[in-house]
């Protein structure tokens, strides 16, 4: 079963911020992936995989949270 970026940060025993140096990612934009805020482009995948030793596979990405329209008319 895939596990999520914040999850294996705890298995390994590693913060956001070493995530970051070890993948290269900017520590906002690592910290946004590990807490499901953002999905990483297929590049940024490949960083984070080989950041854990493990295939993109073995990753579920995406939201956490549902993504809500906060602008506009709303419903008719």
């Amino acid at each position: 079963m895939a596990q999520s970026t914040e999850e294996l940060c705890q298995q390994h025993g590693i913060t956001i911020e070493q995530l970051a140096d070890r993948s290269g990612l900017a520590p906002d934009r690592a910290t946004a992936i590990a807490l499901g805020r953002w999905t990483p482009s297929p590049a940024e995948r490949l960083k984070i995989a080989a950041a854990f030793g493990v295939s993109v596979e073995e990753i579920s990405w995406g939201h956490k949270t549902p993504i809500q329209h906060l602008y506009g008319q709303g419903p008719a």
